[in-house]
């Protein structure tokens, strides 16, 4: 058991730490650069005062990498303790102000009281990586979705019928509108031109395409004020989804190759449904292996996937979804779980199963995530593939 507690309170430029011991009494209180020199002055001063310390921290990536690739070059255990945690837990001690080394102590306190924490384990360099990608194409995804929000709502201002025929979620669409924009331009060109026209850009039903667009410009001649500029604006925006689907492509090359050099890789993509992005998510957030998550229970619980109770008083049985939970797996289950009703018989059975007992389409997909949770636990325990299992008939 460690003797002294070391709660640390990060920050972008400075952390602070503060150091308990078995009685909680405040053997060290510092502010700290965050840098590498400073850092390792802290950690020596505080195995100084004992070699059994145990380290508690509020963010677990950002600004805590430098201490968290430091303490682990010492073999130092770690805890994390989520900000919210301690912003609850201080209320519960004495004072209404809030400093760094207040929260540092509250962090630190919490970690001498606390049994049950988890240490931190680190990461290897492709969970990191995974990590680090699927972020940025998460980011990316989300930029390209704000963009094309913005470029519909600057289309409906000088072409509603086009606004309401093209689909922008497609690639067609959006080329199209980076060359043609206004009704007077479409028309003028006409749907054989425009055809050639996109299909010299290598875009599906190019003649289709080009057809729906001509017949919205004949429902509208008039130009509406501001049309040339919003024509501009059409057009940059066009541009800019173009350069984030080129940058989406880029990135989804660079997850799957990192993926497959996990020595896992086969076992997860062996999950009916689970392609390389979805198991890029579930590897960045659990590691791809089963030191994170030692039963199929805490996966599960770590997914969001197992229901916990809410009971007060004479009310049992009340069972509630998660508040806290890892969205990156809950995703990957769920996506896959979809993915998982086409393509595979058994997890067709168990959604209608569940379907035909009255159980809502969330609820059923969520059961069937949980199960398929369950089968991932034990296939990476068992380094297997999934197997189908064989119709099995019944004579009378």
């Amino acid at each position: 058991m460690p003797r002294i507690r070391a709660g640390v309170d990060i920050g972008k430029e400075h952390h602070h730490c503060v150091v308990l011991d078995a009685q909680g009494e405040r053997l060290l209180s510092r502010r700290v650069l965050n840098d590498e020199t400073a850092l390792l002055e802290l950690i020596s001063d505080v195995l100084a005062l004992s070699g059994e310390t145990l380290w508690a921290v509020d963010i677990n990536h950002g600004g805590a990498a430098l201490l968290i690739g430091l303490l682990l070059g010492h073999a130092q255990p770690m805890v994390y303790i989520t900000g919210l945690v301690v912003h609850q837990a201080s209320t519960a001690y004495r004072g209404q102000g809030e400093t760094d080394e207040k929260d540092a102590f509250v962090i630190a306190d919490q970690a001498r009281m606390c049994k049950d924490l988890g240490l931190l384990r680190p990461g290897d360099e492709i969970a990191v990586g995974l990590r680090i990608l699927t972020a940025r194409r998460t980011d990316l995804v989300n930029d390209r979705t704000r963009q094309i929000n913005r470029l519909r709502a600057q289309l409906i201002e000088i072409f509603p019928a086009l606004e309401r025929a093209l689909n922008l979620i497609e690639k067609g669409p959006v080329v199209l509108l980076a060359g043609y924009r206004t009704p007077a331009a479409i028309r003028h060109s006409g749907a054989s031109r425009i055809g050639t026209w996109l299909k010299n850009r290598k875009v599906k039903n190019a003649g289709a395409l080009a057809k729906t667009v001509v017949g919205a410009a004949h429902s509208q001649h008039i130009a509406l004020p501001g049309e040339k500029p919003a024509a501009a604006m059409v057009a940059r925006l066009a541009k800019w989804v173009m350069a984030l689907d080129a940058e989406i492509a880029e990135l989804d090359a660079l997850i799957e190759a990192r993926f497959h050099e996990h020595p896992r890789a086969g076992v997860i993509r062996g999950l009916p449904g689970m392609g390389a992005l979805l198991g890029a998510e579930f590897v960045a957030a659990t590691g791809g292996g089963m030191a994170a998550s030692g039963t199929p229970d805490r996966l599960t619980s770590f997914a969001g996937l197992a229901p916990v109770p809410r009971d007060s008083g004479r009310v049992s049985g009340n069972m509630r979804g998660p508040r806290r939970y890892h969205r990156g797996p809950l995703r990957a289950f769920c996506l896959s779980s979809m993915a998982g009703l086409r393509s595979y018989p058994a997890s067709h059975s168990c959604y209608w199963r569940k379907r035909n007992k009255g159980r809502g389409n969330k609820q059923a997909l969520l059961s069937l995530a949980h199960r398929r949770a369950n089968a991932l636990w034990a296939m990476i325990r068992d380094g297997a593939c999934c197997r189908a299992l064989p119709n099995v008939s019944t004579t009378a």
